[in-house]
């Protein structure tokens, strides 16, 4: 590491990469709070506003996924600069774009940005903090819920007031401006060759252990992410405000994270994922069976679960397979999305067949609308339920190992 770097840069860098990511969880809650007013200004069905969603989708996990690459031939300085340009164009593409076609341009954009964020950013955490991955990961990660209830309340708090969706879109341009000059003014460490050798990175993921990892992110992903639209509609269908669920949830997910190191040091990495993937289960599980106000204890439960999921399994790769390096880190976080992309469709069919069967059934529209979400909910429950079974033989494998090899000495 370079010996003019200091103490301070590495708290600089470390802000610079909190606020990134709060403009990318901005992006995901502002551009869900004006997606029908696009559709109203515009024309747009329900159809191409989907469309348009999936470009963000479709952006994030190519990003990352050729992210990694990028970082060992040029830096995370150089991603973070892309991610800058792509927020700055795509917001600004955003406002002024004349319809479909902009919009499909623009949110790509916004989301490709949204991926550079994390290949430059989970990488260049890891390595500045060598000795402590997984609890800075997660202290990082604090800052898309916390940007997701920033976003939300901005959105709500400026459509209240009458203000268009423009603005609520040029809003966003404060923090990517104060991160793009942060970005000028920071002083960037100098990596480890070990680390950033593509050859090897790609070399080391043909492990076991890293292909486990990567399967275990497909199901701690899609459980974190892809449950989420239909845990609103059960909350809304047992008469629970959205915007006190959001809070509820993300402010729990924002702590937990935040107060993550002694978790993380009292049962391990591992031991933290075996907890979550209980927790999880235990969360959906409820949700599927409980109506009315004790949805919200079900909410909370899930909320404890799914905290860790996306932080530590990167904290995981950083710990337990450190030469994978920023593309074992970057391709895992881009198989995760890419994961929550295909199961999308495959929750939304199992929810059109529930909704088909509650039909038969003569419920109100609220009625039909719990009934068919719970119903997919006692289905997703076996994701988590996996989850437990992968992490607990995860945990004797890694325990039995560190009898032979020293599994602290090893992720360092």
């Amino acid at each position: 590491m370079d010996t003019q770097y200091t103490q301070q840069d590495q708290s600089r860098l470390f802000i610079l990469s909190c606020i990134a990511l709060t403009v990318t969880a901005m992006t995901f809650a502002i551009r869900a709070g004006i997606l029908g007013d696009l559709g109203a200004q515009y024309g747009l069905s329900g159809t191409e506003l989907g469309i348009i969603s999936s470009m963000a989708f479709l952006g994030f996990p190519i990003a990352t996924m050729v992210g990694g690459i990028l970082y060992n031939m040029f830096g995370p300085r150089m991603l973070l600069w892309i991610a800058f340009i792509g927020h700055a164009l795509g917001l600004v593409l955003t406002i002024y774009s004349n319809g479909f076609w902009g919009l499909i341009i623009s949110t790509f954009l916004i989301g490709f940005a949204n991926g550079m964020v994390e290949a430059a950013c989970n990488p260049l955490i890891a390595e500045t903090h060598e000795d402590n991955k997984t609890t800075m990961l997660n202290k990082f990660h604090v800052w898309f819920p916390g940007g997701i209830v920033i976003g939300a309340l901005v959105s709500t708090g400026m459509t209240e007031m009458s203000y268009g969706w423009e603005l609520q879109i040029a809003v966003m341009l404060i923090p990517t401006a104060i991160y793009g000059y942060m970005l000028m003014k920071s002083n960037f460490p100098k990596l480890n060759p070990l680390i950033t050798s593509s050859k090897e990175n790609i070399k080391n993921m043909l492990s076991p252990l890293y292909i486990f990892l990567i399967f275990c992110m497909t199901l701690t992903a899609t459980t974190e992410l892809a449950t989420g639209q239909w845990i609103n509609e059960i909350l809304g269908a047992s008469g629970a405000h959205p915007m006190l669920t959001l809070a509820l949830v993300t402010g729990i997910m924002a702590v937990g994270r935040y107060f993550a190191g002694p978790i993380v040091h009292s049962i391990n990495p591992v031991g933290v994922l075996v907890a979550s993937a209980v927790l999880s289960t235990l969360g959906l599980y409820l949700m599927s069976q409980l109506q009315g106000t004790p949805v919200y204890f079900a909410a909370v439960v899930f909320a404890l679960g799914v905290t860790y999921f996306w932080p530590t399994m990167l904290g995981c790769v950083g710990e337990y397979t450190p030469k994978t390096g920023a593309i074992g880190m970057s391709m895992i976080g881009g198989a995760g999305m890419f994961a929550v992309s295909i199961w999308t469709p495959i929750i939304g069919g199992w929810m059109d067949e529930a909704k088909a069967q509650a039909l038969t059934q003569n419920l109100t529209e609220n009625e039909m609308a719990l009934a068919s979400g719970q119903a997919v909910l006692s289905s997703l429950v076996i994701l988590p339920a996996i989850l437990i079974v992968a992490f607990v033989g995860l945990y004797f494998y890694l325990y039995k190992r560190g009898q032979k090899t020293n599994i602290a000495s090893e992720a360092n």
